[in-house]
């Protein structure tokens, strides 16, 4: 599956993330002050986008996109992990998609190349990721695991930001758009099959 390779490169690129974790916390940063200066690079890249710097608003959000992992790092580096602080991470986490969609909406808009068909795609690869993210939290609220699936946070961050760079945004669209949901229906049979068993 897929989350296993997201896994790995967690698990790979904390050997560089964890110093940058750190970092920010002798400079006085808490845990959440990472999580929220993560929402306002998210921000910017959106509004970078939205301006019509496709290729700008890519490097950025590959160059902020692992503050998402950093504010985790922290907080069990400095002991402050607790249910708020991954509360407001799931939270800006909903916001940092909204701004990216939002921005490559304005994009299009910008280089006269909005239609219905871009529109619908925005619209359903928005929709999908949330709901990748609602089954997931939903599912663990209720005491099942639920971390499975082709797309997870990771894999699509990757290809948002690999489509700014490289310029096949249409076709990371189409791709977001149709994998998001089956990651979404996958995460539901999963499950299913826990409630199952737990039946």
């Amino acid at each position: 599956m897929m989350s296993a390779f997201s896994d790995w490169c967690r698990g790979w690129s904390k050997w560089y993330l964890l110093p940058v974790a750190k970092f920010l916390g002798k400079m006085g940063f808490t845990p959440n002050g990472v999580t929220v200066l993560g929402a306002v690079a998210y921000l910017m890249c959106g509004i970078v986008l939205a301006t019509g710097h496709r290729g700008l608003a890519g490097w950025l959000l590959a160059l902020f996109g692992p503050l998402d992992v950093v504010d985790g790092l922290l907080a069990r580096e400095k002991g402050q992990v607790s249910p708020f602080g991954a509360f407001l991470d799931s939270t800006i986490d909903r916001f940092a998609e909204f701004f990216l969609f939002s921005g490559l909406l304005f994009y299009f808009y910008k280089i006269g190349d909005l239609n219905i068909f871009n529109s619908f795609l925005i619209l359903s690869a928005m929709t999908g990721s949330l709901l990748v993210s609602y089954t997931r939290a939903r599912a663990e609220a209720l005491g099942f695991t639920c971390k499975v699936g082709l797309l997870t946070r990771f894999e699509r961050l990757l290809i948002f930001a690999c489509s700014l760079i490289f310029g096949f945004v249409e076709v990371a669209l189409v791709l977001l758009a149709f994998f998001t949901h089956i990651t979404a229906i996958q995460r539901v049979i999963h499950v299913w099959r826990q409630a199952r068993i737990k039946d």
